[in-house]
């Protein structure tokens, strides 16, 4: 039995339920912390378990049976709380008696103990310590924070305002993160490794010549003299940095084929 924490989320949902034949009928069991936000999956055949990452005894319930673990890392914004948190599920993975635990992690953590990766490197290290086999899955910044529905604007307009520099971005969509994670979870070739994932690298003045040929309409990038606003400038100062320009072929290796390609994915958010 595999079972997926956080499947109620845009991610964890497209593991249990959008991967197909890879997980089979009765194979995968979906814990969350409000079972109701999880109707949709229970009516589609899907068993649901509360486990909530702050009550240690409903994740040692919802663990009970589970061979396989996909700890979906907790969307708590306070590292400290995040790791008792990811402790907490580690502990009750270890008590359940659950034989591999695959960690969505994110890149960089297995080197770097501040920032953003602050509560995944401890994470890491407390997998590590555990004794629990185990498999880390790095994760890039998903694609969809950058290319969604708003390129029309771009396209109606003939700009396409960015203030990365022209550096490359490692993105990758969940879609195929989530197909990744399954086959960790079925293949066993890939327990005691920590695999860096990464999508194409791809640039703003690459995504204004694709939305063009896409399209039919010119788009030329314009470099902003003022940052965005909110998460969206923090995260071009990112790029700005070089921050996502690390390149590696561990998700085209996992899943067989290539990650999906920008042309490919402007093609679809356009059509």
């Amino acid at each position: 039995m595999i079972a997926v924490t956080a499947a109620s989320g845009a991610y964890g949902r497209l593991v249990v339920a959008g991967s197909g034949p890879l997980l089979p009928a009765g194979s995968v069991v979906a814990v969350v912390r409000a079972p109701e936000r999880a109707a949709d999956l229970a009516a589609e055949g899907i068993e649901v378990r509360r486990g909530d990452y702050d009550d240690p005894g409903s994740l040692r319930t919802a663990f009970k049976g589970v061979d396989r673990l996909l700890l979906v890392s907790s969307p708590e914004l306070d590292p400290a709380r995040r790791i008792l948190q990811h402790r907490t599920a580690l502990d009750a993975a270890r008590a359940a008696g659950v034989g591999h635990v695959v960690y969505t992690s994110f890149l960089g953590a297995g080197t770097r103990p501040e920032g953003v990766t602050a509560a995944h490197h401890a994470t890491e290290r407390a997998l590590s310590d555990s004794g629990l086999p185990h498999t880390v899955l790095r994760h890039p910044f998903y694609s969809e924070a950058f290319l969604h529905a708003g390129l029309r604007d771009a396209v109606a307009s003939g700009e396409l305002p960015h203030g990365t520099g022209g550096r490359g971005l490692n993105t990758a969509f969940r879609a195929d993160l989530a197909e990744a994670a399954v086959r960790v979870l079925t293949e066993d070739r890939h327990l005691g490794r920590a695999h860096d994932f990464t999508g194409t690298p791809w640039t703003y003045p690459e995504l204004a010549e694709v939305l063009t040929a896409v399209s039919g309409t010119p788009v030329v990038a314009r470099e902003r003299t003022e940052p965005a606003p909110g998460a969206h400038g923090w995260l071009e100062d990112q790029v700005r940095a070089g921050e996502l320009e690390l390149r590696t072929d561990d998700l085209a290796q996992v899943l067989g084929r290539p990650p999906v390609a920008l042309g490919e994915a402007v093609s679809a958010l356009l059509a």
